[in-house]
């Protein structure tokens, strides 16, 4: 194996190599994203209503407005200190880690349209 350049100009080529292998094995390894779930808001509000997760693990919520006809433009789940704009037919992603067991009621900012996270 030649590890040394044959000519001047790969020299520079070698060197970002080296960097490269260098940064690829120093660089943090990614965390597990954890639970993913998907709801909709619609006409009629949160689809699904209830959704169900482990406590102690990460959760992300991905939340995607899909009607201009509802008031359900942000969620706002109070427990977990969160109010999320939700802008028309982009997904929005809300990660939060339940501590323990039980419901996290959330709802739209007028508290018309609600939901619950179910944390086992």
């Amino acid at each position: 194996m030649r590890i040394l350049p044959r000519t001047i100009h790969e020299l520079p080529i070698l060197a970002l190599a080296a960097v490269l292998a260098l940064a690829a094995g120093c660089a943090p390894k990614a965390k597990a994203v954890g639970q993913r779930v998907s709801i909709q808001v619609t006409d009629e509000g949160f689809e699904p209503a209830v959704v169900t997760v482990k406590a102690g693990h990460p959760v992300t919520l991905l939340v995607k407005r899909v009607s201009d006809q509802t008031c359900a433009t942000e969620l706002v789940m109070k427990e977990e200190h969160i109010r999320q704009s939700l802008p028309l037919n982009e997904e929005v992603a809300i990660t939060f880690t339940p501590k323990r067991a039980g419901d996290l009621d959330y709802a739209c900012g007028m508290d018309m349209y609600r939901g619950k996270v179910h944390v086992e």
